[in-house]
């Protein structure tokens, strides 16, 4: 049975029209189909994978990291109307062979990535398919409950990438102190053990800071070299290296810091990765793995730590704006000098 509550028939939402401009427009409130939900969104976390739409436009609205509640449900659907949730980014279809195995991240019959096929989260509603909705705890504030996405989603199945061809860990670098290398600093420690040494590596003080409020040591490439920080710290390399940067030279420094068996789990899209296959890899059994974003099945897994965790996670968000003030907020994010960013509604 279909439901919907008072809603109004026109919203405002932001345009990404290209060249780091945002306007504003009128657009009609969406109305959910069968084995759809309405999403009055609460709360979108900004993305370094926002970029291409901030400079070059984008015709559908973008947010690929909301939180919402539940205004309206469509037939076939179970989810009650009032039930706070995030929406997962990417509309697995359930079926194919991947879905069936909980690879939902890696879905053969992909039917939408959120806030970039489809109208996501900067929209005060957006509709989406039930399958990505994940009911949480109404304890958890809209905002932080975004870091159940990017942060804790993709930072925490990096880790768990790393540990499947590395059980051992007795250290971690992290390419990148942005959202997502913070995100994956913050997975280590809850899922590793508060005193796994991870070292963050990147360019920029403010963020390298934050990783060190953290827990994380931090090595300013600026300054330092990776390797000398990781020796004077005791270790003669690290176990897994995480690059959240997409850089050829952040992904290189990584491997060069690998030990025999080491990982180097790839997480930031963008550049290439060039190395020695005989003494890179052969000789001293190392791995190269991707890792793309991570399944929804992992939602339960990190809803349990947010709750357990919240005030150590809630360090990563050092930002908040209303959705008046994205543009702000996207060119202060793109500085560099920030955590995570929140638009909240």
């Amino acid at each position: 049975m279909s439901q919907v509550l008072n809603t109004p028939q026109t919203m405002t939402i932001p345009l990404f029209v290209g060249q780091g401009k945002i306007a504003y427009g009128e657009k009609p409130v969406p109305a959910p189909g069968p084995g759809q939900l309405l999403i009055e969104v609460k709360a979108n976390a900004l993305c370094g994978s926002d970029r291409g739409q901030f400079y070059d436009g984008s015709a559908t609205t973008p947010g690929h990291e909301a939180a919402g509640v539940v205004v309206g449900t469509g037939e076939g659907t179970v989810t009650a109307v009032g039930m706070p949730g995030v929406v997962f980014l990417m509309d697995f279809c359930g079926e194919c062979r991947s879905c069936k195995l909980g690879f939902t991240n890696q879905c053969l019959g992909k039917r939408a990535d959120y806030g970039f096929s489809h109208d996501g989260g900067y929209g005060p509603y957006m509709v989406v398919n039930e399958n990505v909705f994940f009911p949480m705890d109404p304890s958890i504030p809209f905002g932080e409950a975004t870091m159940l996405l990017d942060i804790m989603g993709t930072g925490g199945h990096a880790i768990k990438r790393a540990l499947q061809v590395h059980q051992d860990i007795e250290a971690i670098l992290i390419g990148g102190a942005g959202p997502i290398g913070l995100g994956v600093l913050a997975m280590a420690k809850l899922l590793l053990g508060s005193g796994m040494p991870v070292f963050v590596m990147d360019f920029v003080p403010y963020r390298l800071e934050l990783a060190k409020q953290m827990g994380a040591i931090p090595i300013n490439l600026a300054e330092q070299q990776a390797n000398d920080v990781i020796r004077a710290a005791g270790f003669g390399g690290v176990d897994a290296a995480i690059d959240t940067s997409g850089k050829t030279a952040g992904r290189h420094t990584a491997l060069q810091a690998l030990n025999q068996r080491g990982v180097l789990v790839c997480v930031g899209h963008g550049q290439e990765l060039n190395l020695d296959v005989s003494s890179d890899l052969i000789a001293a059994e190392r791995t190269v793995l991707g890792s793309e974003y991570f399944r929804y099945q992992e939602l339960a897994e990190n809803h349990a730590l947010i709750l357990e965790h919240l005030p150590y996670l809630r360090q990563i968000i050092t930002h908040r704006f209303g959705i008046d003030r994205i543009q702000e907020a996207y060119e202060l994010f793109f500085q560099g000098d920030t955590g995570k960013v929140l638009i909240e509604q």
